[in-house]
This record gives C-alpha cells, structure tokens and sequence, in this order.
C-alpha cells in the first residue's frame, strides 16, 4: 500500500526542492586566468571579477623556461596591509615550503610555487573577502613581488 502526501505536504516539500535548487543555481564560479614570464611580470596588473561570483578559481601558467628553482612563480591573494609580512615569512620558509609561509591564516588562496611550462589552480570563496578592504596578490619567490603583484577586485 502507498501513502500520499496532502496537498499541504506536496506543496511544502515543492517548496523546499525549489529553495534547495535556487541556492544551487545561485552559486558561481569565475574562472581568471594569468600568466607569469621569465622576465618576472604578470600579465595583469589587475584582476576583477563580477560580485556575484560565488567562488574564484585562478589558473597561474609559468609561459618562460626556466625552473622554479631559478625563476620559479606562485599566485598567492592576502589584505594589502598583509603583503610584505607574508612575503617576509615566505622568504624564510624557503623554496621546500615553496616560499610560502605554512599554514597562515592572513593567505586567503594560494597556488604552489611552479616553474616554466607549468601550470597551477588555487581556488576560494568570495565570502572570504571583506567589503570595504583592499586586496593584493602576489609572487612570493624572494625579490620578486616588488613587481609581480596587482590588484584583486570585486566589481
């Protein structure tokens, strides 16, 4: 024998499938992409994603020839007043740790440290982000960020 819902029960649990759905449907990843040469230069100086991107994933691609442990890369996002504390940290963590700091909680995303012709993805929640505060991401292989770093925005 097969129970049946009540139109009451039917129309609340089409309710909540649709409220389900739509907070599925209202997620949205974007995709940047950015390249990082042997000449220690991104190719953006800015990126800026639309405000209802949900999730952000940045593909790094090393586009020179030469090995990370020469000229090696990483994308790494944090607050702008955070910079030059992360890199500091970095420097000391070492090529090993891929010049990043271990575990620190001012990095909101980073990728690893690559070499060229490879490539790296990091990904993170715009919910990270606080309104009103000023974003930078940079490379944090020792003396590179002083011209390898931009701006991250939301627009």
């Amino acid at each position: 024998m097969r129970a049946s819902l009540s139109p009451t029960l039917r129309l609340a649990a089409f309710a909540l499938a649709s409220t389900c759905l739509a907070g599925v449907a209202s997620a949205k990843t974007c995709n940047v992409n950015i390249e990082a040469t042997d000449a220690m230069q991104y190719n953006m100086k800015t990126i800026s994603v639309a405000k209802d991107c949900t999730t952000v994933k940045v593909t790094l691609k090393h586009t020179g020839k030469l090995p990370k442990a020469a000229m090696g890369h990483d994308w790494v996002l944090a607050d702008a007043k955070d910079m030059q504390a992360i890199i500091t940290a970095g420097t000391q963590a070492g090529l090993a740790n891929n010049y990043q700091p271990k575990n620190d909680k001012r990095v909101i995303a980073a990728t690893k440290l690559i070499g060229g012709g490879e490539t790296a993805t990091t990904e993170f929640k715009t919910s990270a982000l606080k309104k009103g505060e000023s974003y930078k991401y940079f490379c944090t292989f020792p003396g590179h960020a002083s011209v390898m770093n931009g701006t991250f925005e939301i627009k």
